[in-house]
């Protein structure tokens, strides 16, 4: 039997599934002049606890990013939060 694991959506948090809202993960919105490129994601502003990284399933890990929401369960801190 072959088995195939489900592809990564670099679009959805591996932790909950919902979207991530990853820039680097957008396509492009036009293309020639005026076209735009992904911008830093948000997740770029944001430390990760070594717990919450660890929940990120071995295929998605580099692939996609936790969403909001999933790192503010975590305890994630985000630049110009109060410490």
């Amino acid at each position: 039997m072959n088995f195939s694991l489900p592809a990564v959506d670099p679009c959805r948090c591996p932790l909950c599934g919902q979207s991530n809202a990853c820039a680097m993960a957008t396509p492009a919105t036009t293309v020639g002049v005026g076209a735009t490129a992904p911008g830093p994601c948000w997740c770029t502003r944001v430390h990760f606890s070594a717990d919450v990284l660890t929940q990120v399933p071995e295929a998605a890990r580099n692939k996609a990013c936790i969403c909001a929401a999933c790192a503010r369960a975590s305890k994630g801190k985000f630049d110009g939060d109060n410490a």
